[in-house]
């Protein structure tokens, strides 16, 4: 039985960074090799609560899948997880100073206009350990 963990948080504008590392091929590749699917060029971020923040540090010391970088860019810690019933990725970027409170969900299509998301909203997701 899967071990897993939920965060709920409200949806916000990112800075269009996701898209940008999506884009990349190694990137690409590794995310369709170790989730299973082709990233949309995009990632739905999430201001977690406190409650949630909380809960996101275990994902720091729990064993994730790794995406490994081309030289100048960060390992990202990969989680399978779930909002309602669409498969998804959380990515975690090992950069110093990256907010505990920050979650950048990838999936195969683009989240915001599946489940019609506007900024504010709340949304909640599931994270398989």
């Amino acid at each position: 039985m899967l071990n897993t963990i939920m965060l709920d948080g409200k949806v916000i504008s990112g800075e269009g960074n996701g898209r940008k590392y999506l884009e990349l091929p190694w990137v690409k590749e590794q995310v369709e090799e170790k989730l299973g699917f082709t990233a949309y060029p995009g990632t739905l971020n999430v201001k977690l609560t406190d409650q949630s923040a909380a809960r996101r540090k275990l994902l720091e010391k729990a064993n994730a899948v790794k995406i490994y970088p081309a030289e100048g860019y960060c390992i990202g810690l990969v989680f399978k997880a779930y909002i309602d019933a669409t498969e998804c990725g959380i990515v975690i970027p090992q950069v110093k100073n990256y907010p505990e409170n920050l979650l950048e969900i990838i999936a195969s299509v683009n989240l915001r206009e599946k489940f019609h998301l506007t900024d504010g909203e709340t949304v909640t997701v599931t994270v398989s350990l």
